[in-house]
């Protein structure tokens, strides 16, 4: 709107997202971490203090009529138009955060990009996968979206050291086009709606090369696993990690479970959960709803407390006060 002109129609739009650019940074993190320990912190959340606390210094400016609006936008945009004749009732600058947006933008993505790819490394660490090779779909989605943010933020640099006064705004608005399009692909490639099976088509594991006593002895060793190990308690507990754990394929362990319990693998998770949830608050009746969720593996009690009831017909409270 600011470069086609057409902001003249709705000049109290102007700067008014400017606190916007400062959640980029936040965002990127909260996806980062929400990825790796399945939901973000509560505590995580005054990471957004900052955009808050700029939109509150940038109302001045914000309330200021429309003439004010578009004298901002001719300095900036169109500098071969005359500007209004008015009295600024005060500076609406005054904390000069407008001045200072490029530059501050480009501290708030260095150092949430820094903080996300520390974030990122560790995971691969942990799961001692390569960073440029990963197998694990979640670490694919991690390292893209490091690479992305890094990206935005080498643009943004670069574009200010070749011209102070310019954000790179037409740069910077390809990249994210061109991300949104392949984004967009990758969804669209990986999509079941484009898998659809036909009548011609086998039906599910058909072309298996699993026998029944090599199922049967799979779901024995699972069953042990989950009982005597109990590797679902950990909150990033996944179908790749337990096909690791049991020495077979995701595929192979994915029809086991489906086959043998006639349950999907979160299904089969969700099952073992409540039941030690069910253990706990039956051993430990001190102990809040909250804590159990966490030692069985949920990062939400909201989350928990569906689960519980969609198994029990009872919240975790309700289900503690008939013992």
């Amino acid at each position: 709107m600011m470069y086609s002109g057409y902001i003249m129609n709705a000049l109290y739009l102007v700067d008014f997202s400017e606190a916007l650019s400062f959640v980029i940074g936040p965002a990127f993190y909260f996806l980062v971490v929400s990825l790796i320990r399945g939901t973000v912190p509560r505590n995580y959340y005054w990471h957004l203090a900052f955009p808050a606390l700029y939109l509150l210094m940038h109302i001045p400016f914000l309330i200021l009529p429309d003439d004010f609006k578009y004298n901002a936008y001719v300095d900036s945009y169109r500098p071969d138009l005359p500007f209004r004749d008015v009295d600024y009732p005060y500076n609406p600058d005054r904390f000069m955060l407008s001045g200072n947006h490029s530059l501050m933008t480009l501290i708030s993505l260095s150092i949430y990009a820094t903080l996300g790819t520390i974030e990122v490394v560790k995971a691969f660490r942990k799961k001692k996968e390569s960073f440029w090779n990963p197998k694990h779909p979640v670490l694919r989605t991690l390292r893209l979206g490091s690479i992305q943010i890094i990206s935005a933020f080498f643009i943004i640099l670069l574009v200010k050291l070749f011209n102070e006064h310019d954000y790179g705004d037409h740069l910077l608005a390809t990249y994210i086009a061109i991300t949104i399009y392949f984004t967009s692909f990758s969804v669209i490639k990986n999509s079941g709606f484009f898998k659809q099976s036909s009548l011609n088509d086998q039906p599910k594991y058909r072309t298996s090369s699993v026998t029944n006593d090599q199922q049967q002895a799979l779901l024995a060793k699972l069953q042990q696993c989950m009982t005597t190990e109990k590797p679902f308690l950990k909150p990033d507990f996944s179908l790749p990690d337990l096909a690791d754990q049991l020495k077979t394929t995701v595929h192979t362990l994915s029809q086991v479970i489906n086959d043998g319990l006639n349950k999907t693998f979160f299904e089969m998770t969700a099952q073992y959960r409540v039941e030690e949830a069910k253990r706990l608050l039956k051993e430990k009746p001190n102990i809040k709803v909250e804590e159990i969720a966490e030692e069985v593996g949920y990062n939400s009690k909201s989350s928990f407390n569906t689960t519980f009831k969609k198994l029990t017909g009872q919240t975790p409270s309700e289900w503690r006060s008939t013992l």
